[in-house]
């Protein structure tokens, strides 16, 4: 059966780009337009599922390994299987309990199958190729304006295979430092080539996305990789971080409703008022949406899917306890990754940095959104990234 573990791989990381298009599967509608119809997306889920089924079985063979993240993963799935069934609406939590049990499982399958012969060159290649593709494609429907509803509920902003601008925003904030440790590291002519490539398209495509929390999400990458692999001073990381800022101010009206500048702050008010009221438990996974026109304020939009804010997002559909199991689950990740960088080898810790570098990027966008890709697609399994990239590199193929 392990046979067939590089092309999973090669699936489920390819497929990254089209994960958004889930969402139109839960039942409610979102302020974006999906490329990928919703037939398509039930067929790519099964795939998932099916996937999932397959590394699961291959998971639970001898020799069986605790990694140290699984208590806190399970701890948080627990919480989000609670919160649903208590939650105003426990249909609309089982899509979220699903996927992010899949996630649980990609994370998990990273770990112990990443030293299996082919599994690191599969990811890599899989992963840079589709990330290129994807960025390009984003490219091209923003220049062309195609699909028209698409340019237009986006006002003019990049989007591509993603619902929303800054959805594609977050998949680049960790995309974007992964390609250029490959590019920067790797022996193989034609994946440093692809990287690059990856990367100037990945640049441009985060521009277009004119995504405000984008673009200081990836300033802060780009500050916190120069400070800790020490290539950066304090004074110069504060200056990209001031710069994003002021070229956020500077363009951002161009490209947004100027209404929308200050709804954050009344949405942020409305999540503080579902939380004083279902503190334990929240409202159940994704279903903010519903307890919000109950706890608007007067002069707030008149809908909204989400607190705009992970955390508050989070507080708001699983309670303390999501909140609790979330902090443990980072925390962990954060002891296990040091603790393997001391013992890493230079090149190594390189790689590893850059995957943490694009964790804390996700973080900084959360502050001001809540990107379901990043919390879906990308944090568990870059998470896994991180902690395998400190240990093995890019693999034994891509030396």
């Amino acid at each position: 059966m392990k046979r067939a573990l590089p092309s999973v791989f090669a699936l489920v990381h390819g497929a990254l780009p089209l994960f958004p298009s889930f969402v139109m599967l839960a039942g409610v509608s979102v302020p974006g337009v999906s490329v990928i119809p919703p037939n398509a997306a039930a067929v790519l889920l099964a795939a998932m599922v099916l996937a999932a089924i397959y590394a699961g079985v291959l998971l639970l063979q001898a020799p069986r390994e605790a990694p140290p993240t699984l208590i806190p993963l399970l701890a948080w799935l627990g919480s989000a299987v609670l919160a649903a069934l208590l939650g105003l609406d426990p249909l609309a939590g089982t899509l979220f309990v699903g996927v992010f049990g899949l996630g649980i499982v990609w994370h998990l399958s990273i770990l112990r199958f990443y030293r299996r012969p082919h599994v690191a060159s599969a990811i890599w290649w899989s992963y840079l190729a589709t990330g290129t593709l994807g960025s390009l494609v984003a490219i091209v429907m923003v220049l062309t304006h195609r699909p028209a509803a698409q340019y237009t509920i986006g006002h003019g902003r990049a989007i591509g295979t993603f619902v929303l601008p800054g959805e594609l925003a977050g998949y680049l904030i960790v995309f974007l430092p992964l390609a250029y440790a490959v590019a920067t590291t790797t022996r193989r002519p034609a994946l440093r080539y692809v990287a690059w490539c990856g990367i100037g398209s990945g640049l441009l495509a985060l521009v277009l996305s004119f995504s405000r929390t984008g673009w200081v999400g990836f300033a802060s990458v780009v500050a916190f990789y120069g400070l800790v692999t020490g290539r950066m001073r304090w004074r110069s990381a504060v200056a990209v971080v001031a710069v994003s800022v002021l070229a956020v101010l500077a363009v951002f009206n161009f490209h947004h409703n100027p209404s929308e500048n200050y709804t954050r702050l009344s949405i942020w008010r409305a999540a503080f008022s579902a939380i004083a009221r279902f503190p334990l438990t929240g409202v159940g996974p994704l279903d903010f949406s519903r307890i919000y026109a109950h706890v608007r304020v007067p002069d707030g939009d008149a809908v909204a899917f989400h607190a705009h804010n992970a955390i508050l997002t989070i507080f708001a559909e699983t309670g303390i306890i999501g909140v609790a199991a979330v902090v443990w689950t980072w925390w962990r990740f954060a002891q296990t990754l040091l603790q393997r960088l001391r013992a890493a080898r230079p090149i190594h810790v390189q790689l590893a940095l850059a995957a943490a570098a694009g964790l804390f990027g996700t973080l900084v966008q959360g502050l001001i959104d809540t990107v379901s890709v990043v919390i879906f697609g990308l944090w568990l399994p870059t998470m896994a990234l991180a902690l395998v990239l400190a240990r093995d590199g890019l693999g034994e193929d891509l030396k």
